[in-house]
């Protein structure tokens, strides 16, 4: 049975807002890349960002982590105003992972080096001081992460679900307010992809978490847990809301520009085509 066809009561959490996008447009090159984004997310949920290439996942998600300013329109995040808000002491309670952060870490820190310097949104622990208190935040987050017995292991032996992980860890390293996963699970082995699911699926399910955005092309990456989903595409929001209205063979059919139905089973999403894409 698809999740069209059985549609649930709205999933609401109660919570106070975390973020507010309003009217937000990104131009480059006389192109817009967003156009007219309007969402709220609150505590309590944990939302799925889905679209295809070139949608403009990782725009929305660098304006979200304050790294971007868009063109037009307003962002609030964790009660700041970007444009009124001294930027860098917020990016602090954002935690994020990209592979454009990993790929600027030095691959010889070990794990534990790693997380402690998320402490100040660092990209090497030697840039500041950390005391035992930090150093046992450090391993409290890994362990939370399943990755405590590689906190001495340099990260470029790591495998490159290890080190999602403990790119996660760092994240949550500063207590956030906010958690941004940009493509977390890309070019992980199925081992890899499946152990960080089960990792985000406690940490979904975990009261204590702070509100997370997942960004993600594919459904079957979509842990359990998660209460609201986003579509996106050319730049626009094609759907946002509760997981079960959002996630429907019709939504996803309209966002990929492909046939496509939809089930959930056990908790996991999954997506597949049903006819050839139609002509452009």
């Amino acid at each position: 049975m698809t999740a069209e066809q059985t549609p649930e009561a709205p999933v609401t959490t109660g919570g106070s807002e975390v973020l507010r996008l309003s009217g937000v447009r990104l131009v480059r090159d006389n192109s817009a890349i967003l156009d007219g984004i309007d969402w709220q997310v609150h505590h309590g949920e944990r939302w799925v960002v889905l679209g295809p290439n070139g949608s403009g996942k990782t725009s929305l998600c660098q304006i979200i982590s304050l790294y971007l300013h868009p063109s037009a329109g307003s962002v609030m995040v964790l009660g700041g105003e970007l444009g009124h808000v001294e930027v860098r002491a917020l990016r602090l309670r954002i935690g994020v992972t990209s592979a454009a952060l990993a790929a600027m870490l030095a691959p010889r820190l070990t794990a534990a080096q790693i997380v402690v310097a998320g402490k100040h949104a660092a990209l090497a622990h030697w840039w500041h001081s950390y005391d035992e208190a930090d150093w046992t935040q450090a391993r409290r987050s890994l362990e939370r992460v399943g990755c405590l017995g590689h906190a001495g292991q340099r990260f470029e032996t790591l495998s490159s679900g290890e080190r999602q992980r403990v790119l996660l860890a760092r994240a949550l390293m500063a207590d956030p307010g906010l958690l941004v996963l940009d493509e977390p699970s890309a070019g992980l082995d199925l081992a890899g992809r499946e152990q960080l699911i089960q990792t985000l699926a406690a940490l979904a399910e975990d009261p204590t978490a702070p509100p997370l955005i997942l960004v993600t092309h594919h459904a079957d990456e979509i842990p359990p847990g998660f209460t609201h989903a986003l579509l996106l595409a050319d730049g626009r929001i094609k759907a946002a809301g509760p997981i079960r209205q959002v996630l429907t063979g019709r939504r996803l059919s309209d966002c990929f520009g492909l046939g496509l139905e939809v089930e959930r089973r056990h908790g996991r999403w999954r997506a597949w085509a049903t006819r050839p894409a139609e002509p452009l």
